[in-house]
């Protein structure tokens, strides 16, 4: 089952699809462009996971073995949802989007070894969290203004439940710009897996029900400007749609952040 959260009416509903359909609480079945759709989930801890691809970390030009995942925080201020809006500032020369699988936990997970980490897992949904370069200060201590810009990293449109995923780590991504694939890889190729990650996570801290896991990104990333609409894909999950607008002062502020 694929399930979300949407405003309608100037509610908060959560929903389910259906036959490609938004269906409320109360049968009424909507198309997804007569809602405004809010992050799926809101969360306790964001994960956020950096160089997890080989290749991206190659592409990036960097190359140097990392001891341990490159892990930190996201705020929920970051959050935003399906066919919202993010801003790109005025004074950035390099702004990419990252398509990543994102896990959702299910229940307090400590100290869990990785051949039972799925069973803590309650789903799967798709992030696209994006990257300001110019703010980097470097890999090791990543820029909070990288990362953590109100609206920067659109979630959704659904969680899939974790049994509706045969596999997590044989899953396509794809990203797509005004139409054009500019992305595509694989989660088979992650450096540490969704099982690994957990195992690794719940060793040192207690994972909770609504934590959110954010896997890291393929190679693909390509400088997005203002007006662009970027599609993110996960197979089995769906297309998450972003467009690009201007700072304040241009187009306005109008992304919609974490409700």
């Amino acid at each position: 089952m694929k399930y979300g959260r949407v405003m309608f009416e100037s509610k908060v509903h959560d929903v389910k699809e259906v036959d490609g359909k938004v269906q409320l609480s109360d049968g009424r079945l909507l198309e997804e462009n007569e809602v405004e759709w809010l992050p799926p989930i809101e969360p306790q801890t964001i994960f956020t996971l950096g160089l997890n691809y080989a290749d991206h970390a190659k592409e990036l030009s960097f190359t140097s073995p990392l001891p341990e995942p490159l892990v930190f925080f996201k705020g929920k201020n970051t959050l935003n949802g399906h066919r919202g809006k993010t801003v790109r500032p005025s004074d950035v020369e390099f702004m990419h989007y990252e398509c990543e699988l994102a896990i959702v936990i299910g229940k307090s997970a400590k100290n869990v070894k990785r051949d039972e980490a799925l069973d803590y897992v309650k789903g799967y949904t798709i992030a696209n969290d994006y990257a300001i370069r110019d703010y980097l200060e470097n890999y090791f201590r990543p820029n909070l203004r990288v990362k953590n810009r109100d609206g920067c990293t659109p979630l959704g449109p659904w969680i899939v439940e974790r049994d509706d995923i045969e596999d997590p780590m044989n899953l396509q991504l794809r990203t797509f710009v005004n139409g054009t694939k500019t992305q595509e890889g694989s989660t088979k190729d992650m450096i540490l897996g969704v099982p690994e990650l957990i195992e690794y996570l719940s060793s040192f801290m207690t994972l909770n029900e609504g934590d959110l896991i954010l896997t890291g990104t393929p190679k693909g990333s390509v400088d997005t400007k203002v007006g662009d609409e970027v599609v993110t894909e996960v197979e089995g999950i769906g297309k998450l749609v972003n467009t690009i607008v201007g700072d304040r002062g241009k187009e306005g502020f109008p992304c919609h952040i974490l409700h």
